[in-house]
């Protein structure tokens, strides 16, 4: 086992406590952005499909924080399969990220001083989820048993 390997593995669990937050969090969104106003506006297909995406992202960050509070080890421990789901997660806290900066830049001008807060704190929680993951992919790939 590696020295850095603790660390990783409390990173990944405290990773794990953070996505649980944003997944709470994430139910206020609704409320907070006036959804139900805004998709009445929308064809009841469209607005079908919305639900199921936003229902599908919110799902997988939950699975990201079931696999990572509960067993952090299991995407340390250097397999093919720890790999992937490292990769994976990494890329996907990533791109949204990019998105973060490519399309909701401006996108609510002026923000409301608790939407800015609560922009800041997004930024803070996607960059803390690319790195934790980023770091277990690497630590994946050096091929440490942990």
């Amino acid at each position: 086992m590696s020295d850095f390997a603790p660390s990783l593995r409390a990173l990944v669990f405290w990773t794990g406590i953070g996505q649980f937050l944003l997944v709470a969090g994430s139910l206020l969104i609704p409320k907070v952005l006036g959804w139900q106003e805004e998709l009445r506006r929308l064809q009841p297909l469209t607005r079908r499909v919305f639900w199921t995406y936003a229902g599908y992202i919110c799902g997988t960050n939950f699975a990201f924080a079931v696999v990572s509070a509960l067993r952090p080890e299991a995407l340390l421990d250097a397999s093919p399969l720890a790999i992937a789901v490292t990769c994976f997660m990494a890329v996907y806290w990533c791109a949204r990220l990019v998105i973060q900066f490519a399309c909701f830049r401006g996108a609510a001008s002026p923000l409301r001083p608790t939407l800015r807060a609560a922009e800041a704190i997004l930024i803070f929680a996607f960059v803390w989820f690319t790195s934790a993951y980023g770091l277990a992919l690497w630590h994946n790939l050096n091929g440490t048993r942990g």
